[in-house]
């Protein structure tokens, strides 16, 4: 019986953290979205400290297989009829 209240424990803390890493995601993007509308491309590579750029690319490259992997397991679920 201890196992399965660990297990809800779990799902709810999984929950949670989802929820605030959604929140900074989305805070994340729109500081993005924010230097997108206002300079070029060509201005943020040729003025932008290219560390930090490439610190950023290597976040966004990760989260992007992160949640390339969820979505490829959403769409098995959906397509076996699991939840």
């Amino acid at each position: 019986m201890v196992p399965a209240v660990k297990k809800q424990v779990d799902v709810i803390r999984l929950k949670a953290e989802l929820a605030a890493a959604g929140v900074e995601l989305l805070s994340a993007q729109c500081a993005a979205d924010r230097v997108r509308l206002q300079y070029s491309v060509h201005d943020i590579a040729a003025f932008g400290e290219a560390r930090m750029l490439k610190r950023a690319i290597a976040s966004a490259e990760a989260l992007h297989q992160f949640f390339s992997q969820i979505d490829a397991q959403l769409k098995r679920q959906e397509a076996g009829g699991n939840k």
